[in-house]
């Protein structure tokens, strides 16, 4: 098994490969931006993976999805996420909890347990409350901010929450934030303006956002190479980090 990971041992050494091997990660969300994260960290040697996501794969999730085929549909994310990570790592240790994470569920997490937090979830009450938990189990966290309606791919940026700006998620955590004292946050973000959807077709009734039933919201158009993008520079900041090379 260590001739799998002997490339990533040339860049981050034996030392940080020992550090990935024993650390535990926790993605909450494992969509499209999600997805791409846990892809990279077992593809990287991250010894444990907790996947919080309570969807099933859907038809619509096919365009930009790592997790998502035909042959996936109706199942649920973190089951065929924890599949891929064990085809990819066997000796991976992999836990899955169907539920979405809302200030309602957040105490069904010991964050004292995890070594990095993954903020991959669209709800900004959970994204909140994700960053609060953590503040207060001091664990290192990074926050996904909008990768919907964009197509430069190449906009997407590293920064502190405070340091951010264009995007509509990031101006609204900020705000909240300050508000609750929260002094810093790691993000990735895009400074592309958000486009807006051709189609005005796209309202449906959304039951998974929301714990107070169904709900209509606007859904934003995206596309494969966007948000997977996304993932893929939060799922480096998060194995440069534990790896000891920032």
């Amino acid at each position: 098994m260590d001739s799998v990971f002997s490339r990533t041992a040339l860049l981050v050494g034996d030392r940080g490969m020992e550090k990935l091997r024993r650390a535990r990660v926790a993605v909450f969300g494992v969509g499209g931006v999600g997805g791409y994260v846990v892809e990279a960290l077992a593809r990287s040697g991250i010894g444990a993976l907790e996947l919080i996501d309570n969807d099933k794969v859907s038809p619509s999730n096919i365009n930009r999805q790592i997790i998502a085929t035909h042959s996936t549909i109706g199942r649920y994310k973190v089951d065929v996420a924890k599949e891929r990570i064990l085809d990819i790592n066997p000796a991976a240790v992999v836990g899955t909890h169907k539920v979405f994470y809302l200030p309602e569920t957040a105490s069904a997490f010991n964050f004292y347990d995890y070594d990095y937090v993954v903020d991959a979830i669209d709800t900004v009450t959970g994204k909140i409350a994700l960053v609060m938990q953590a503040e207060r189990s001091h664990t290192p966290i990074i926050s996904s901010m909008g990768a919907g309606n964009k197509l430069d791919a190449s906009a997407f940026q590293v920064a502190d929450i405070y340091e951010t700006s264009v995007c509509p998620l990031a101006k609204v955590m900020r705000r909240e934030l300050k508000k609750r004292g929260i002094e810093k946050l790691k993000v990735v973000y895009s400074q592309e303006k958000p486009l807006t959807p051709k189609s005005d077709t796209d309202v449906i009734n959304d039951a998974n956002e929301s714990d107070t039933g169904v709900r209509k919201r606007q859904i934003p158009g995206s596309v494969s190479f966007v948000p997977s993008v996304a993932g893929l520079i939060i799922a480096g900041e998060v194995i440069k980090d534990i790896a000891g090379e920032k």
